[in-house]
């Protein structure tokens, strides 16, 4: 049987199986304003934060597309995939250097050494950017490339995880990035860009 007939299958005796459910189950009650964190954090300006914690854990935070294209350049990652609707804004820092597809080819899935989506949010308290499906314009566009670019609204900065789950509110499919994909196995020799970007970088608007 092909994989895809597998794949099918699966999903079949999935979807049977939630069908009886009307109503997803309750989220559990949990008190909103038990962070610790954000005490100690009241008062900091919440992107500048993020872009502290968000370094400490191996990743990067941006204000100007301009450094953008030139971290880019510099590490020599020309091609990639841009979120249609962010590329009017960023175009104009691009060179002719740089090939950028607006549309993610699946079957091309190598060619892309970086990709540019839009975040959900991020949490400052811990540098985590906030990805769903609600706001990414393409899933593989932010976890195949070696190269993640998630564009952060500021006013999505969220002080902690806690105040982050309460605005995300019914959202079902929420990942949460924080750094680069990493993983450390039984060898405990750590390697970076295993299950997803090795460069994680946000460019806060």
């Amino acid at each position: 049987m092909p994989a895809t007939d597998d794949r099918e299958a699966i999903l079949s005796r999935v979807r049977g199986a939630l069908a009886p459910l009307h109503t997803r189950a309750a989220l559990p009650d949990y008190d909103s304003g038990m962070s610790v964190m954000r005490g100690m954090i009241a008062g900091r300006d919440l992107a500048e934060l993020f872009a502290e914690r968000i370094k400490r854990v191996g990743g990067s935070a941006l204000t100007d597309g301009a450094a953008l294209v030139a971290q880019l350049r510099a590490g020599g990652w020309l091609h990639g995939y841009c979120d249609p609707a962010l590329w009017p804004r960023l175009a104009p820092h691009f060179g002719a250097d740089f090939t950028v597809e607006l549309e993610f080819d699946r079957t091309r899935v190598d060619d892309y050494a970086f990709g540019i989506t839009r975040a959900a949010g991020a949490v400052a308290e811990s540098g985590t950017i906030i990805l769903n499906d609600a706001t990414t314009s393409r899933r593989l566009g932010a976890l195949a490339p070696w190269v993640h670019i998630a564009v952060v609204d500021r006013a999505a900065i969220f002080s902690d995880l806690t105040q982050a789950v309460a605005a995300l509110g019914e959202d079902r499919n929420v990942v949460w990035c924080t750094g680069p994909s990493k993983t450390a196995d039984v060898e405990g020799i750590l390697i970076e860009g295993v299950h997803g970007p090795g460069v994680q970088i946000a460019l806060i608007v």
